[in-house]
């Protein structure tokens, strides 16, 4: 049985603890994963089927199978010349398959056919089977959207593979070599999945120097790649932002916004960024994972989500200034800082005047 495995700088939690992305939770179908009170959620390995889908709705990748890498899958798929993809055949679950995994095969293959027969009897159905669903539904709407011809179909085809006597031999030979290769490893990972209870995860020192790395996920690579090889739409259209789960497009109150800078310290990926200066905040829509941290952390709530988004941005994206703010140097302490107000006064001297007034009951309008 497959294991998952949590790579703690990859999850959104830990960047923040007011992140409130519970994903994996949710989607997952056995109630293998808990998030609680620790910033990073909890794994209950005997629990857990190996389903996938908590990989596929992991807006970082910071979760993965142990014996199924989607990417892996994806390159393996395009060889073939079938275009079925089945739990009986190379999937743990369709589940397993993200947004954008679906419509860079499609657009690549130019039809795809998603078997979901087995969903009936299936025991994980109750979860997986709706996600599937709205995975379609989203593919096939921003397919449509992107003038695209490729077509994802669903249906019960219910496939179950052959194995022949030779290949079943083969395959219980390379199982054998591979146990003894793994050793204490393999071992330890058994120990792993018979352990019936919640294992929580810890922030390792490893993992403190990764939080500040800015890495893109290699589904939206892969995304990237396979829109780069499809014939761009003769119109650009603007969809229901609400109907794409995997990106965004970003609004800035600028009266509201306190120039914190949080926003695009804690995004994962770099969609949001700033100049040397400290004198802008920029987002690229293509590089939004749509984790909603950076909103999250925003606590004036300056920072929403658009409720369109311009298909544009999948083919030629372009990054937005979002705010400008005034560099300016402190009267007080000659620090630099970055400010939206007519404020002479940085953020520390105006906490320390602040003080200082209440202590000595001055007015705030002498």
């Amino acid at each position: 049985m497959s294991l998952i495995a949590l790579e703690s700088s990859k999850c959104v939690r830990l960047l923040s603890r007011e992140s409130q992305c519970n994903k994996c939770e949710v989607i997952c179908p056995t109630g293998a994963i808990v998030v609680g009170t620790n910033p990073l959620p909890s794994i209950n390995f005997f629990s857990c089927v190996g389903c996938g889908a908590c990989d596929a709705v992991c807006p970082n990748e910071a979760l993965s199978l142990d014996d199924f890498k989607s990417e892996d899958f994806f390159f393996d798929f395009l060889k073939e010349e079938a275009n079925l993809i089945s739990c009986k055949k190379n999937v743990p679950c369709i589940a397993a398959l993200s947004v954008e995994h679906i419509i860079s095969l499609a657009v690549l293959k130019k039809e795809i056919i998603l078997d979901i027969g087995h969903c009936e009897s299936c025991t994980i159905a109750h979860t997986c089977k709706p996600q599937i669903l709205k995975n379609h539904e989203e593919a096939s709407y921003l397919l449509e959207a992107m003038q695209n011809a490729a077509q994802i179909k669903l249906e019960n085809i219910c496939h179950i593979s052959e194995v022949k006597e030779g290949d079943r031999r083969e395959f219980l030979r390379s199982i054998n070599l591979s146990a003894i290769a793994k050793g204490k490893a393999s071992f330890e990972l058994e120990v792993k999945k018979a352990t019936d209870e919640l294992i929580a995860h810890t922030l390792q020192k490893t993992d403190i120097a990764l939080l500040k790395l800015k890495r893109i996920p290699q589904r939206r690579k892969l995304f990237f790649t396979a829109i780069k090889r499809a014939q761009k739409p003769s119109v650009y259209h603007v969809v229901d932002a609400s109907a794409v789960s995997f990106t965004s497009q970003k609004l800035m109150n600028e009266e509201a916004c306190t120039v914190c800078q949080m926003c695009y310290r804690v995004c994962p990926t770099g969609a949001l960024t700033s100049d040397v200066k400290n004198s802008k905040i920029d987002f690229d829509p293509f590089l939004c994972i749509k984790c909603h941290i950076c909103h999250d952390v925003c606590e004036p709530n300056a920072l929403t989500l658009s409720s369109s988004y311009n298909v544009k941005e999948f083919f030629e994206p372009q990054v937005q200034n979002l705010i400008t703010f005034k560099v300016r140097k402190c009267d007080e302490c000659n620090t630099i800082f970055s400010t939206n107000s007519a404020d002479r006064l940085c953020y520390r001297c105006k906490i320390e005047e602040q003080e200082a007034r209440e202590l000595w009951a001055i007015p705030d309008n002498m």
